[in-house]
């Protein structure tokens, strides 16, 4: 990879962005020039992404060096548009790395110091949504960023976005209290094409027996569906194939929300709790869904009526008993709260 340089901000507009996988834009808005060994890069790939855009505002607000990874030219444009100029100007770097390639991702992690995986391969015009072969794309990316980690001399630390859906579709015992000791069955999410299911349980899967195989210290986050800071506002592209299934979801109180920035936050305090001796995974949401109004109203929201309710049949009007647990996470960042009260 091409050792980024400090350039001085030119007048005329920046040209177009045209560059070579796994090397990194440099201009006036995507360089900082400061040596990752000694300031602790940190790589996000899919930063364009409706998570990892918001990992990497975390990051930043934090004084984090960030390297953000894009698969294309459109991708690129779609940070551009999600993120504040003076962010731009805060990144590292931002690098073209496709997932199904390993050797760009090779390139991409040179220098770093830990990498936020965030991919989920959702067609972003919500055509095909998430199918059979997307689960198969995503399963190949963890393998490849994994290999990329272990290869990769400095990087110590991999934070692994994976779902709630990797851990509440089990083919028995739908009522039992859902933890980070369960996991879906890969089985039951076929034959039902719970296909977003199937693509997290197999990439987290592949990505805990390459870590430990490569010796890359790797912790997972699983977030429910992640919705925007004003109640509902799901992020659509990835709220149709999250809710595949939602009526089940709803009956066994099982449909967790997340709001976006506080699955970042989870992100970035697991990792730094890992200094610590945080590990394992980490269920991450903020709510239930224990209503059928509550159902009713995400459905509007999003404009897929009957996709969470059913339509209200088998659905009761009374309140639902949540079946999650939460509270890994929630001791983390009380444990946090209580350092940063202290420092």
């Amino acid at each position: 990879m091409e050792e980024v340089q400090l350039l001085s901000k030119p007048s005329p507009p920046v040209p177009a962005f045209c560059w070579e996988e796994g090397k990194p834009y440099v201009g006036k808005k995507f360089s900082s020039g400061l040596n990752a060994r000694e300031n602790k890069v940190v790589c996000v790939t899919d930063g364009n992404s409706f998570l990892g855009s918001h990992i990497v505002k975390e990051l930043l607000s934090r004084g984090y060096l960030v390297r953000v990874t894009v698969q294309n030219q459109e991708d690129l444009e779609d940070l551009k548009g999600q993120m504040k100029e003076d962010d731009l100007n805060k990144l590292e770097s931002v690098v073209v790395a496709r997932m199904k390639d390993l050797e760009s991702l090779c390139d991409a992690f040179t220098g770093c110091h830990a990498v936020f995986h965030t991919s989920s391969f959702v067609d972003p015009h919500g055509i095909s949504g998430y199918s059979e072969q997307s689960a198969f794309l995503e399963t190949e990316g963890a393998r490849n960023v994994i290999e990329a980690c272990g290869r990769a001399a400095y990087i110590r630390r991999c934070i692994f976005t994976s779902s709630l859906l990797a851990c509440i579709w089990t083919s028995s015992n739908l009522d039992r209290v859902v933890d980070e000791s369960c996991w879906s069955n890969e089985e039951f999410c076929r034959e039902n094409k719970l296909w977003l299911a199937l693509g997290k349980i197999r990439a987290e899967e592949i990505a805990w027996r390459r870590s430990r195989e490569l010796k890359v210290k790797l912790v997972t986050v699983c977030p429910g569906l992640l919705i925007a800071t004003s109640f509902p506002h799901a992020h659509k592209e990835s709220s149709v194939p999250y809710l595949k299934g939602g009526p089940i979801m709803l009956r066994q109180g099982v449909l967790g929300l997340a709001d976006v920035r506080k699955v970042a936050e989870a992100h970035v305090r697991v990792y730094e709790a890992m200094d610590n001796g945080a590990c394992g995974r980490y269920i991450c949401y903020e709510r239930v869904i224990q209503r059928l109004d509550e159902a009713i109203q995400l459905e509007n929201e999003l404009n897929i009526q009957g996709l969470v309710s059913g339509g209200g049949s088998g659905i009761s009007s009374e309140e639902i008993h949540s079946n999650l647990c939460n509270s890994k996470l929630a001791r983390l960042l009380y444990q946090a709260s209580q350092v940063s009260c202290n420092e």
